[in-house]
Parts: C-alpha cells; sequence; structure tokens
C-alpha cells in the first residue's frame, strides 16, 4: 500500500496485484508439479506391472485367458470412473481428492499380495483405477490451474515421460525372478512416497475453482499465502459468476459437444492400441516369432520413453491438430505393413515395430494437454474425467480383446484390428477436432 497527502487528508490507495498466472516458475508450483509427476510414475508402473504379474499368475493359479485379459483391465475398467471423480472435483475441490487417494492406493496395492482368487484380485484392481482417475483428471485439472500461463502446457505434457519411465521400470522388474504377489504389491513404495509427500506439502485448493464458485477472495488469501503478498487474481476473476452444478448433459450441449467427441475419440482409439499391444508385449511378440522377449521388450520400452522425448521436441512448436493426424497415421500404417508383411525378417518386423511405438508414444502427449485445453474450467475436471473414461473403455477393451483374438486369430488379425481402430480415430478428429494450441491459433491469426 501507498499514501498520498493532500489538502491535509491522507488517501489510501491499495497496491494493484499482480496476475498470479503471470507469475515466473517459483518453489510453489515445483512442489505441486513433483507431487503431480510422482503420481504419474506410479499409475504407468502399477499398469504396467500388471502384465508380467498375471501372465506369472496365470501359469501358477491356472485361469483362463479370458481372466487374464480382465485382470489386466481391471485398474483400466476402473479408471472409467474418471467422469465420476471429475464431477466430484468440479462439484467439490481438487485438494482434498489429491491429499487422500494416494493413501487408499497404497493399502489396494499392500493387499493384492494376500489373494490369490481372480474376483478378489479383479475387484482390488478397480479400486485402484479409481484411484489413478483422481491423479489424471484432478491432477491434470489442478496443475493447468496453478502453473503460470506460460509454463502449464509445456509443464503438462512432460507428464508422459514420467508415466513413461514408470511404464519402463515395471518391465524391468517384472524380469527379475520374483513372485508374483510381491510384483503387484510392490507398487505400494511409489504410491506411499506420494502421498507422504502430499501431505508434506499441503496441496493448496485450486484459486480457478474457488473463484469460479463464488469465492475469489479465499481464493486470493491462498494466493497471497503460498506465492507471496504481491500476487493476486485476474480482476475479472472477482465478477465470475458462480458455476452451476455441473452435469454430463452439459458435455454434449451446443457448446462442448464437438470437442467431447473429438477428446473421446481420440483418447480411446489411441488406448485400444497401446495398452491393448503394450501390457500383453510379451504375448505379441512370442506370437510374430520375436524369440529374445526380452530384448525385443526392452527396445519396445525404450523406444516409448523415446517417444515422448522425441515428442517433446516438437509437441509446443505444432498445432495439436496436425500432430494428431500425423501420429496417428504413421501409428496405423506400421501396423498394417506389419500384418500383410508377415514374410519380413523377423529385424525388419522389430525396427518397424519400434516406428510404431516411438509415434505412438509421441501421440500420448495429447493425453494430457489437448484434453485440458478442449474445455474451460468450468467443466475441465467433467471434461477430462469423461474423454478419460472414455479412453479406459478403449483401453479396457484392448487389454481384454486382444489377448483373444492373437490366441484365435494371430498376430496379424490383432495388428489389422489394432491399426483400423486408430484409422477411425484419425478420421473423426479430422473432420471435428479444433486447434487449440494458442501459438498456433495466434500465427494463424495475424497473417
Amino acid at each position: 500500500m501507498k499514501t498520498n497527502k493532500g489538502d491535509g487528508n491522507i488517501e489510501v490507495v491499495k497496491r494493484e496485484l499482480k496476475n498470479f498466472k503471470k507469475a515466473p516458475f517459483l518453489k510453489l508450483h515445483a512442489l505441486i508439479y513433483i507431487a503431480i509427476v510422482l503420481g504419474q510414475f506410479v499409475c504407468g508402473y502399477t499398469l504396467g506391472i500388471a502384465g508380467t504379474a498375471f501372465g506369472s499368475a496365470q501359469i501358477q493359479l491356472g485361469f483362463s485367458n479370458t481372466w487374464l485379459g480382465l485382470l489386466g483391465a481391471g485398474a483400466l475398467i476402473g479408471l472409467a470412473g474418471s467422469a465420476l471423480m471429475g464431477k466430484i472435483a468440479d462439484q467439490f475441490g481438487r485438494k482434498q481428492m489429491l491429499m487422500a487417494n494416494m493413501y487408499v492406493f497404497t493399502i489396494l496395492s499392500i493387499l493384492q499380495f494376500f489373494f490369490n482368487s481372480p474376483v478378489v484380485l479383479f475387484g482390488l484392481r478397480i479400486g485402484l483405477g479409481l484411484m489413478m482417475a483422481i491423479d489424471y483428471t484432478v491432477g491434470n485439472a489442478l496443475l493447468i490451474e496453478w502453473l503460470p500461463k506460460e509454463e502449464g502446457p509445456q509443464k503438462q505434457s512432460n507428464l508422459l515421460l514420467y508415466w513413461s519411465l514408470g511404464f519402463a521400470l515395471s518391465f524391468l522388474i517384472g524380469n527379475v525372478n520374483i513372485d508374483w504377489h510381491w510384483l503387484l504389491a510392490s507398487s505400494a513404495i511409489g504410491s506411499l512416497l506420494t502421498a507422504v509427500f502430499r501431505s508434506i506439502i499441503k496441496i493448496p485448493a485450486s484459486p480457478a475453482w474457488l473463484a469460479s464458485h463464488g469465492k475469489p477472495k479465499r481464493a486470493q488469501k491462498i494466493v497471497q499465502r503460498r506465492l507471496g503478498p504481491k500476487w493476486g487474481l485476474p480482476k475479472k476473476w472477482f465478477h465470475v459468476k458462480p458455476a452451476q452444478e455441473v452435469s454430463i448433459k452439459m458435455l454434449f450441449s451446443k457448446q462442448y459437444w464437438r470437442n467431447t467427441v473429438v477428446g473421446s475419440a481420440f483418447y480411446a482409439t489411441q488406448a485400444f492400441a497401446f495398452f491393448g499391444v503394450s501390457i500383453f508385449l510379451p504375448v505379441l511378440l512370442k506370437s510374430m516369432g520375436v524369440t529374445n522377449a526380452f530384448l525385443s521388450g526392452s527396445l519396445y520400452n525404450l523406444a516409448l520413453v523415446g517417444g515422448c522425448v522425441i515428442g517433446l521436441l516438437v509437441f509446443n512448436h505444432v498445432g495439436r491438430r496436425p500432430f494428431l493426424l500425423v501420429t496417428f497415421g504413421i501409428s496405423s500404417l506400421c501396423l498394417f505393413v506389419m500384418a500383410l508383411s508377415s514374410h519380413l525378417a523377423g529385424n525388419l518386423l522389430l525396427v518397424i515395430f519400434t516406428v510404431f511405438a516411438v509415434t505412438l508414444s509421441a501421440s500420448l502427449l495429447l493425453d494430457y494437454t489437448y484434453t485440458t485445453e478442449l474445455f474451460d474450467v468450468k467443466v475441465r475436471a467433467t471434461g477430462v474425467g469423461f474423454v478419460i473414461m472414455m479412453s479406459r473403455v478403449g483401453a479396457a477393451a484392448g487389454t481384454f480383446v486382444l489377448p483373444v483374438v492373437i490366441s484365435v486369430a494371430g498376430p496379424a488379425i490383432t495388428m489389422m484390428l489394432c491399426g483400423g481402430v486408430l484409422l477411425l480415430g484419425a478420421g473423426i478428429c479430422f473432420f471435428l477436432a479444433p486447434e487449440t494450441n494458442r501459438q498456433t491459433v495466434a500465427v494463424r491469426t495475424t497473417n
């Protein structure tokens, strides 16, 4: 504050606060980012470890391929609860859900150690998927709502790299001679560390959510307490009408339906191919005649991480729409070539398969950034939650269907099925997908 003296009076003038969305990347931003990164790493690891663990469990317990598919898809089915979790977060806020979910995650992970029943394990995997849904929807929303406007998209797209590292680590751990009970329960280590870290830093509530629910003064206090007294809300946030209760029906209103369809289509078709191929990679490679499963699996997982790195180098410099169409197109082409060229040498097949892995993993960058850009703050968690739910339907379908298709129809038909699904997603997005990259839109409107 400052004082102006005139006519014997002292006039108190309030100092203008700076918009917290234009702040540099401060300590609080880094702590929130690390809290979300840890969750993504744990989610990637937990999903990846399922294939190896349940493959070993099937040998020991002798359950059917149908149960193998269901157990592999259990967490993905639970992730379909993202729409519900997103709706709860839009109605009641982000903070408490993110403070609690990893503690529940830890308990569910440990419980897997004590059961052999496929029915019980299936239930536990669904519960883990529900806890992941909170990180995917609520964590993503909180991150983008706290980070500076210029930092948000880049940091958000980086999340995929940490998810992929968790997924790749699960492959390495899965190839160590460890009982499958321990493999499943090992995810408790990362989830407990994440839960404790979030408790220590005390994740703050989302200022954007508070302002959109008629609580701008409370949001202002949180910003000043956590970032410093010179930072505050944008002025327009004090005049935002309180948000109405969000329903799934709103996502199919005139304002949002195209974005809802696009988000659902690209995410579900991508997840069908990615999770179906990745989780049951050893089965697929064996059916392709690739004998060194560890070497080829390591190459595949290295390609996934490499694809993330390559994608990060170009993602924020090109439009979301062309990035989506090109990556989906190349991925589906690779699958069709492998399916129709089974006579190719094993090494050449592996090269094409690696190109597929690199390209498809690069496309995963859209999962974090594009989905949040498709929806505004009023419906963001609900919208992101809904498209994640649709993606998990696709992922669960791929994880459940592919081991059955491989055993019945062989690898060629399996890869053609995945390629066809990717092509379907690309076709829908070709006609409906909007461009949301601010840089690309800005260039287009000024030329």
